[in-house]
This record gives C-alpha cells, sequence and structure tokens, in this order.
C-alpha cells in the first residue's frame, strides 16, 4: 500500500498540471467612468432630489470645480451630473445625448481627436489626422503652401506644384459668407437706378446711353455736369456716337410701376414675371426697330452713347447704382456696408459732392466690420483723411476688438506691420500682440475659415508641424518674420505663455532663450533693463479699458520683482478722470495670496523708472483725443510720497476710455 502510494506521488509529480491564472482586477476608474458618462445626463436632468445630497461626481484629473464643456465627437456628451438650473445650452446637450445611443457616443469619445495639444510629436514622421467613416477627408487648399499641406493629407499628388504658386505672398481669403433670409427681395442695380431717376424726372426719355460694367445705363444731359468724367465724356463724344434708342414695351410699362412710386411693392415682381412670360414678346423674333411688337414707336429717341471702362473691382453695378442715382437726387440712403464701394465709384465718376458725403459716412462708422474695407479704398483713391482715421482707429482697436473677430483674416500685412510699429498702439500687455499675430497666421494658413478659433486649437495645429524648424524660419513662413520681430518679447514675462510660445514654435528657439536670459538678468541686476536702452522700443506696456460703470479701474502688475498698481479715477459726477502709477509694498493688502506667496519681491527701498502714462478716447463728433504726460524719469520708494508717480487728469472724456502705461527699468 505504501508503495502504491508512493508510484502515485512521483507519477503526479512528474505529469505537468495547469492551473488557469486569475484575471487582474479592473481598475476601479477603468470600470466607473463608462457608467458615469452614461449616468450623468440622467442625473443633470433629474435636477435637485428630495434629501438635497450632491451626486456623485467622477475623480477624473481634468475635472474642475467649475462647469467645463468638452467637445467629444460629434455629440457632445453632458458629463456633468449637478443640476442644471437655467442653464439652456446644458440641458440641450444632455436630452441629446440621452437620445443619441450610448454605444455611438462611446465610440466617437474613443475614436474623437483630444483637444489638447498632444504631447509628443516624432520629428522625423509627419502628423496627418485619422481618416475614417465618421471624420470624412477634407480637400486641401489649393494655395496651401506645399510643406504645410503635406502636414493635412494623405494624398498630396493632388496639390499643384509648389514652383507654380508665390512662397511671399498669402493665401487668398475665402469671402465671409452672410445670410440672407429667402423671402427677401433684393433689387437689381438698374431697377435701384431707375427708382431714383424716374422718381425725379418720371417717363422722360433719356438722350445719354451709359455702357459700364456690361450694363446700359439710361441718363439726361443736364445732370451728368456733376461728374467730371461723365461730362468729359460726353464732351469728348464723336456725332457718330449718336443713334436711334428704342424702348421696349415691357420696359414702358415697368416705367410706369416705377413712376407711381410702388418699386418695393409687392406687385412689382409679379408684373415683371408677367411680361417676361407675356407670349406677345416672344424671344424667337429678334428685336429690332422694324418689329412694332416688341419695340414702342412713341418712346424712340436719339441718344449718345457714351463708355466706361472700369477696372476696379470695388466699383460692383449696385455701387454704381447708387453713384448715378445721386447724380439726380440727394436723398439716397448709402449704407456702412455699401460706403466704400459708393466711394470707389463717385472717385471713378469725378463725382465730388458724393465724395465728401461718402467720407462723412466713413468717418462716423468705422468699426471692425468695415475698418479694413474702408481703408483700402481710402488708400486706392488718394483719401489721406480716411486712411488717416482708419489707423488711429486700428491702433486703439486692433486689439481689443479686430484680434477677437473673424475679421481679422482680412487686415492686410503691410497695414498691421505699420500699426505694430506706431507708439500710439493700446495693448493689454505684449502677449496680446502675439496672439493676435498667431491666430493671424492661422487664418493666412487656412483661409476657408469662417468662424473664430479657440486657442487650444491654435495651439494644437502649430504644435501638430515638423519641430526641425520654426514657422517663420520655413521658406514660406520667411515673409511674416517681420511682424513677429516687431513684438517686444521680453515684456512676455507670465510663465505660461512662455510656455505655449514654445510649443506652438512660431517663433525661433533663440528668440525664447534670449527672451529667459534677459528676464534672469534682470532679476539678478534688481530689475535693471541693461540690454535695451531705448524707451519707445524697451518699455513694457499694459493698458485697459473704462467703458462701463463702476468709473474706477486698478490693476496689478509684476515686473522683475517690483509690484504696481495701476489707477484710474473718475472725480465726483463729473467727466473727468484721474490716472496714476503707484508701488507697492511686499505685503500690501491689495496684492493676492499667490503674488505674496509665489512671487519674486525686490526690498531695494527705491526704484528709478521711466514711464508714460496715456489716455485716449473718441468725443460725440468722432473725434480722436490724446492725452499723455510723456517720458518722465522717478525713483519710487516705499513710503506713501515716494511710491506715486504724477497724475494725468483728463476733462470731459467720453467713454470708452484707453488708457495705456509703459514702463522702463533703466540701469542704476
Amino acid at each position: 500500500m505504501a508503495e502504491r502510494t508512493s508510484s502515485v506521488l512521483a507519477q503526479s509529480l512528474i505529469t505537468p498540471s495547469y492551473f488557469p491564472t486569475i484575471p487582474p482586477k479592473v481598475p476601479s476608474s477603468a470600470s466607473s467612468y463608462p457608467r458615469y458618462i452614461q449616468e450623468a445626463p440622467y442625473s443633470a436632468l433629474t435636477g435637485v432630489v428630495v434629501d438635497g445630497r450632491r451626486p456623485e461626481k467622477y475623480p477624473y484629473p481634468t475635472l474642475t470645480r467649475c462647469r467645463v464643456r468638452k467637445q467629444v465627437g460629434t455629440t457632445n456628451r453632458w458629463r456633468l451630473p449637478e443640476s442644471l438650473y437655467s442653464d439652456f445650452l446644458g440641458s440641450s446637450q444632455a436630452i441629446k445625448s440621452i437620445h443619441m445611443p450610448i454605444n455611438n457616443s462611446m465610440m466617437n469619445i474613443i475614436s474623437a481627436e483630444s483637444p489638447m495639444p498632444p504631447s509628443q510629436f516624432d520629428i522625423n514622421r509627419p502628423y496627418s489626422y485619422r481618416l475614417s467613416e465618421d471624420r470624412p477627408y477634407r480637400p486641401v487648399c489649393a494655395n496651401y503652401p506645399s510643406k504645410l499641406s503635406a502636414r493635412y493629407s494623405t494624398s498630396p499628388t493632388n496639390l499643384p506644384p509648389s514652383s507654380n504658386r508665390s512662397k511671399t505672398t498669402p493665401n487668398s481669403l475665402i469671402e465671409l459668407k452672410t445670410f440672407t433670409p429667402k423671402t427677401a427681395y433684393n433689387p437689381t442695380p438698374k431697377e435701384t437706378f431707375l427708382y431714383h431717376s424716374k422718381k425725379v424726372l418720371g417717363a422722360t426719355r433719356p438722350d445719354v446711353l451709359l455702357n459700364c460694367l456690361k450694363t446700359d445705363w439710361e441718363l439726361h444731359r443736364p445732370f451728368l455736369q456733376k461728374s467730371d468724367t461723365l461730362a468729359q465724356l460726353l464732351k469728348d463724344a464723336p456725332e457718330e456716337a449718336t443713334e436711334e434708342y428704342y424702348k421696349q414695351l415691357p420696359s414702358e410699362a415697368v416705367d410706369d410701376f416705377i413712376g407711381s412710386s410702388h418699386f418695393y411693392d409687392k406687385n412689382y415682381p409679379k408684373a415683371i414675371n408677367k411680361l417676361n412670360t407675356d407670349k406677345e414678346f416672344d424671344d424667337e423674333v429678334p428685336r429690332t426697330s422694324l418689329n412694332p411688337s416688341h419695340y414702342s414707336k412713341k418712346r424712340s429717341n436719339s441718344v449718345t452713347v457714351i463708355s466706361l471702362v472700369v477696372r476696379d473691382a470695388m466699383v460692383t453695378r449696385k455701387a454704381l447704382a447708387l453713384a448715378l442715382g445721386s447724380l439726380y437726387t440727394d436723398d439716397i440712403t448709402i449704407s456702412e456696408e455699401d460706403a466704400a464701394n459708393v466711394l470707389a465709384a463717385a472717385s471713378v465718376l469725378g463725382f465730388k459732392q458724393l465724395i465728401d458725403r461718402c467720407k462723412e459716412i466713413i468717418l462716423r462708422s468705422i468699426n471692425f466690420r468695415t475698418v479694413c474695407k474702408y481703408h483700402r479704398a481710402a488708400s486706392q483713391y488718394n483719401q489721406d483723411q480716411l486712411v488717416e482715421a482708419c489707423e488711429k482707429w486700428l491702433e486703439l482697436n486692433f486689439i481689443p476688438q479686430i484680434a477677437i473677430q473673424i475679421q481679422l483674416r482680412e487686415v492686410p500685412m503691410d497695414l498691421i506691420q505699420k500699426i505694430l510699429k506706431s507708439n500710439r498702439l493700446f495693448v493689454y500687455n505684449e502677449y496680446s500682440i502675439y496672439r493676435a499675430l498667431v491666430y493671424w497666421l492661422f487664418f493666412q494658413l487656412n483661409p476657408d475659415l469662417q468662424l473664430m478659433p479657440s486657442q487650444s486649437t491654435i495651439i494644437s495645429f502649430f504644435n501638430s508641424l515638423p519641430k526641425t524648424s520654426c514657422i517663420i524660419e520655413r521658406e514660406e513662413g520667411q515673409s511674416y518674420a517681420p511682424l513677429f520681430s516687431a513684438v517686444r518679447l521680453h515684456g512676455i514675462t507670465d510663465t505660461s505663455n512662455i510656455h505655449d510660445m514654445q510649443m506652438m514654435n512660431v517663433v525661433p528657439q533663440k528668440w525664447l532663450i534670449d527672451l529667459l536670459s534677459q528676464h534672469y538678468h534682470s532679476l539678478q541686476a534688481g530689475g535693471d533693463m541693461s540690454s535695451l536702452k531705448n524707451f519707445q522700443q524697451a518699455s513694457v506696456r499694459y493698458g485697459f479699458i473704462i467703458d462701463t460703470e463702476p468709473h474706477y479701474h486698478s490693476e496689478i502688475i509684476s515686473l522683475h520683482g517690483f509690484h504696481f498698481e495701476l489707477k484710474a479715477v473718475k472725480q465726483g459726477t463729473s467727466k473727468t478722470y484721474v490716472v496714476y502709477l503707484q508701488r507697492l509694498k511686499p505685503g500690501d493688502s491689495v496684492l493676492s495670496f499667490r503674488q505674496c506667496e509665489r512671487h519674486t519681491f525686490s526690498m531695494r527701498p527705491e526704484r528709478s523708472v521711466r514711464y508714460n502714462i496715456s489716455v485716449s478716447y473718441y468725443d460725440k463728433a468722432h473725434q480722436l483725443h490724446e492725452n499723455s504726460t510723456g517720458v518722465i524719469s522717478h525713483k519710487f520708494g516705499l513710503g506713501e510720497r515716494t511710491s506715486r508717480s504724477e497724475t494725468l487728469t483728463v476733462e470731459n472724456a467720453e467713454k470708452p476710455l484707453y488708457i495705456s502705461f509703459a514702463i522702463h527699468f533703466p540701469p542704476s
């Protein structure tokens, strides 16, 4: 028995046995996240429960205390379980995510491109977006630079050769689309002109026929004297230019509608359609003066035919119709969108009275939508007053208004370069200029965009490009280098901004190294900016705008261990503002906890500072007023008498007020 037992034991030791491995436990975070994604919109739509307990929140590291929406796939599934209350956008997204099958939602979430900037890229391998059924192929614009196009297309053979494209000029931008209701009736340019001319003269027969922009305009001699160009053409017209002009019967009927002031009446389009579909006027029969069924003999007249060749794209048929109609009446309403085109048409016609009227309209209607168009028209037709007005408006509003609108794509490069070199340029800080230029460069590389992108989109785009060299060092980006050279990079002191600049890789790494070395030198030398001596180029600019209540504004700035408070205070109920600069102590109550705890403080009792305070505003007559202290040198101490700068008092100021501070630490 013992021998048998020992043999069985030996056999069991020799024969291999299989024990399945216990599967590892699924991490709680991996199992709870899909359940959290599925239950979050239901919890949000349920609202406040009876016991008042807050719903369980998934401990995801990127979720912060505030309500954050992240675009995930095409469903934008709602992830926040808190009650929605009056958040209508959140309610719409939560309802949409409930109606969408969870499998499709999870597939879109997993397969979506991350909105955050990627952290690692292979510099030897071009980056390409994932292409699948839920992400269709996007055709690349033909004007893309060849090296950038290869980054976004898996089939670069469709692109034209780089030798056929200009590498120094920016891509042509696609025109911004505007929405027009289907029920809106837009009269043709010729109808607009006939309405204004017939309103004055009725059915008076024309004696001049102007051929311009592939359209025949029926004019009258007495009114052409207002236009120098038309008067000269009529004077130089030979006798052979006079011919017999016959009025068509449909046009005669249309004149009756126009003469009775029913131009915008809804019966007018119906009457035109009836005349166009009338069998009496068959298109197969040639329309000649010998065919009485087509022409009205009683409306025949001897006219002088003149021609005007216009090759300017800004002179449209609508603008020419308004300009010719202004020869007959001064009551024509010119909108701010058409003012630039009408100015171009009036300049071509030599219509001085209309030019002055367009100038008045432009001067009081400059805004972010029209300033580029106004400047282009004024520059082309030598209107120096309008050019100066547009450039002064851009100097104040390029950063506050243009840089945050889609119209930034329309600003030409030479105009941006001229504005950046101006001493009157208003900025919030130096990084705001760099950010605006990066957005503008993004629009030049993506000319088909119609919406303003987010900051994360901009960073992701530039971060996805090859890291072998920066953009402005490549052949297709060298033309943009002068713009970034005008930025005062030494005034960018925020570490997060410098980190974004390094990730985007737009400017050379050498510039960033010089920037960091200047900061280090200034901290070690007690704030001295020894490498930069010219105030206009070396000063660091800050600014803010006062346009609403309250009439008191204060900002804290930190520069190389010194902290200052920028103040603007309104005096009582008057329109008088007092602006000044004040140095703060290390333990001042105005400083935040982060500034007191983390920022560097210099304990120097005195700091020599050169500064300039300026205030600009427009009055009710749209005239620009500028007030400045000039460049002043002052030693700022920690006492009450020495810590405050000279005050700049501005009286009878109109809002908005553009307040700028320029600060420079000379060697001490």
